[in-house]
């Protein structure tokens, strides 16, 4: 009998396995093309990291809030450790978070950084998509990563609100109870959907246990779906960049994904993990215990929902109770009216990349962020849009600001109802003369360089201040924009005679096309014969 001895030393019981792996599934290739994947570095890019780790926390702690959640709305009779409550009746909702918050080991923490997780979560939504916004990030080819991202900005909103409404407690249930107002203000149909979403008259008994289903399972598997589709967006399209040296529309500079970028990654996750943990610790937020549970017959004093639905409860105070009578039946515009507005001014921040790209006839692809002085026009829209939410989260706790401040309700719903108006107006005409000085300064520094501060006194007596030239990168950086020409009609007959007919959303698209590139809204840039005779002491200096 012959023995057979194999010369080859075998592999490490980890390459094997790795190795395995890979011939079933394809990792080693796959991570090969996109572990070293580049990612510019700029602190502004923090802010979509914000907002997926809050988005992994609330995922975590949500899912250990599950377990000892009942939702639940039987009656029962309280008998839980906090004493002031003890015998009153309550829903099971309401008692288990009780039960979560007192007798669960660690449970108030965790309920506390799952609700400063949310409130994170969509805060950095919110100022990130402003980041996008302000920059220009949102062009070709990111339009539908920008729509990705505001159904994400959408629809955690709603995950917020079935969320802090899931412990029915005396605060939670009047924002629910508003909610079913302005669903009945809905005409014709409007009652049906209340019965559907409530089962039966409000309050119901299936409220909880259906808000539970779309908390849990709906909203954040459609949710996760959307940011799994939002990253693999950003890696097929690359972060966009902001202009420098060697920085063009066909490549990316930065780090490369591992080690570099996946090391910082996770080290800010903690980060921001610990920050979220901190503030749960020592910031009390939603104390159902000192409001105790929901009564139809009762409403919370100082009621307001968590900020980001501050817009519509303030569109609905400050909103007159106008009502008609139509066919017998009784239309509430004073509820109506702001449930479409809603919705009207957040799809107005959803299109606007395509009424952008329609208006400027810009098709091509942009992988460099614009500085917002640089489109004063689309800065002014944003700095307007962000000034119309913040007058109406004033107006959604107007009882807040009078009770602190010693002021009437009534005049803080007056100012409200006026501000909303001239407001974004007066906040669009601002931000656009802000850009333009700022687009001024940036060609005098081109010209003259930075001011030193040191006076000079020439031969003939003059005083001047010496300027300093820039260097190559400061340059490039404020003239590496570019200069757009704004659109003309074409002439009104064409070269053999005929005259032609243009279109009145032609008209309306040049129209708009010289308020965005227009004189008022953009400075030439400093050519190179006013540099170089600027350079060559020629000029004034």
């Amino acid at each position: 009998m012959s023995t057979v001895t194999d010369s080859k030393k075998k592999a490490p019981a980890g390459e094997r396995m790795a190795d395995w792996a890979d011939g079933r599934l394809g990792i080693y290739t796959l991570a090969k093309a996109n572990m070293r994947k580049i990612f510019p570095d700029h602190w502004s890019f923090m802010l979509g990291e914000i907002c997926l780790y809050s988005f992994i926390i609330i995922i975590l702690t949500g899912v250990y809030l599950t377990l000892f959640f009942h939702p639940s709305m039987n009656e029962v009779e309280y008998h839980g450790s906090y004493i002031p409550l003890q015998g009153q009746l309550m829903s099971e909702a309401f008692n288990s978070t009780m039960h979560i918050s007192f007798e669960v080991r660690g449970g108030l923490l965790i309920r506390q950084i799952h609700h400063w997780a949310a409130l994170i979560f969509l805060a950095g939504m919110f100022v990130h998509m402003m980041r996008v916004f302000f920059t220009g990030a949102f062009r070709k080819p990111r339009e539908i990563n920008w729509l990705f991202g505001f159904l994400l900005f959408f629809l955690g909103m709603f995950t917020g609100f079935t969320g802090y409404s899931l412990p029915d407690d005396l605060l939670s249930g009047t924002g629910v109870r508003f909610m079913q107002g302005a669903i009945l203000s809905v005409p014709i149909v409007g009652t049906y959907l209340s019965m559907f979403l409530f089962g039966g008259e409000f309050p119901g008994g299936d409220f909880v246990a259906r808000f539970y289903s779309a908390h849990v399972l709906l909203l954040p598997g459609i949710m996760l779906g959307l940011v799994v589709a939002h990253l693999i967006l950003v890696v097929v399209h690359k972060h966009t960049h902001y202009a420098g040296p060697g920085r063009t529309n066909k490549n990316v500079v930065g780090m490369p994904l591992l080690p570099v970028y996946m090391a910082k990654a996770g080290g800010f996750f903690f980060l921001v993990f610990g920050v979220i943990a901190v503030i749960a610790a020592i910031a009390t937020i939603n104390p159902i215990w000192a409001i105790g549970p929901y009564r139809p017959d009762q409403v919370s004093t100082g009621a307001q929902p968590d900020w980001y639905m501050g817009f519509a409860e303030g569109l609905i105070r400050v909103m007159p109770g106008w009502e008609i009578n139509f066919w017998g039946h009784t239309l509430v515009l004073g509820v109506f009216i702001p449930l479409v507005i809603f919705p009207l001014v957040l799809a107005a921040i959803a299109v606007y990349p395509f009424i952008e790209s329609w208006i400027t006839g810009d098709k091509r692809e942009h992988h460099i962020s614009q500085r917002p002085r640089n489109a004063p026009t689309r800065t002014g829209f944003g700095v307007a849009w962000i000034t119309a939410y913040m007058i109406m989260l004033i107006g959604g706790g107007n009882d807040i600001w009078a009770t602190h401040f010693n002021l009437s309700i009534n005049s803080i719903t007056w100012f409200v109802r006026i501000a909303f108006f001239v407001g974004p107006v007066l906040a669009f005409i601002v931000t656009k003369r802000i850009c333009m000085g700022l687009q001024r300064r940036d060609h005098d520094k081109v010209l003259h360089g930075r001011e030193s501060g040191v006076i000079k006194r020439l031969p003939h007596g003059e005083f001047v201040e010496v300027h300093t030239p820039l260097s190559q990168g400061e340059l490039h950086l404020l003239t590496a924009h570019e200069q757009y020409e704004p659109a003309e009609l074409p002439p009104a007959v064409d070269e053999n005679g005929v005259a032609r007919k243009v279109g009145r959303m032609e008209k309306l698209r040049v129209k708009l096309n010289k308020g965005y590139y227009g004189e008022d809204s953009q400075i030439a840039k400093p050519t190179v014969e006013e540099y170089k005779e600027i350079q060559s002491g020629h000029g004034h200096h």
